[in-house]
C-alpha cells in the first residue's frame, strides 16, 4: 500500500529549489498532456483549486510559465487534523519553438484543469500542394 501512496502524491516543483517565492507555500509541479493537432498544439494541465482568478499565465521571449495560486480553504472554527493531499501552488514553464502564432495563444480553466491552445503559425501548418501534369 505505501508504494501507492507515493505514486499518487503531487510532484513538488525542482524550480522551487532555484527561484525565491514570496508566498510561503509549497509548489508542485502539474501534470499535463500535450497533444499536437495540425493547426495547433494544446497543453491540459491538472491544477486542482485553480480557477480563472487564480491561475497565471505569461508569454516572456519564448518561455511560456502557467502559475496557479491555491489557498487553503478550511471552514471557520475548524482546525485540520490529518490530510492526505498537499494544498500549495503550481508552476510550469515551457520553452516554445517558432512555430506558435504567440498572438493567437488563448487558455480556457474549468474544473481545475487549465487547457491552452497554442496555435501554429501560417507558415509550418501542413498544407496540400497541388501536382500538374507537365505538357
Amino acid at each position: 500500500m505505501a508504494d501507492k501512496t507515493k505514486d499518487i502524491k503531487k510532484k513538488e516543483s525542482d524550480i522551487i529549489d532555484r527561484v525565491e517565492h514570496t508566498r510561503a507555500t509549497q509548489v508542485y509541479t502539474p501534470d499535463v498532456d500535450i497533444i499536437e493537432r495540425q493547426d495547433s498544439i494544446v497543453v491540459t494541465a491538472d491544477m486542482p483549486g485553480v480557477d480563472e482568478n487564480t491561475v497565471d499565465i505569461t508569454l516572456e521571449k519564448n518561455v511560456l510559465t502557467l502559475y496557479g495560486k491555491v489557498d487553503a480553504d478550511l471552514p471557520e472554527k475548524l482546525r485540520l487534523l490529518h490530510a492526505e493531499y498537499g494544498i500549495g501552488d503550481y508552476k510550469r514553464v515551457f520553452t516554445l519553438s517558432g512555430e506558435i502564432d504567440r498572438d493567437k495563444i488563448h487558455a480556457t480553466v474549468k474544473n481545475g484543469v487549465l487547457k491552452v491552445l497554442l496555435p501554429k503559425a501560417e507558415a509550418v501548418k501542413t498544407r496540400k500542394i497541388e501536382v500538374k501534369a507537365e505538357a
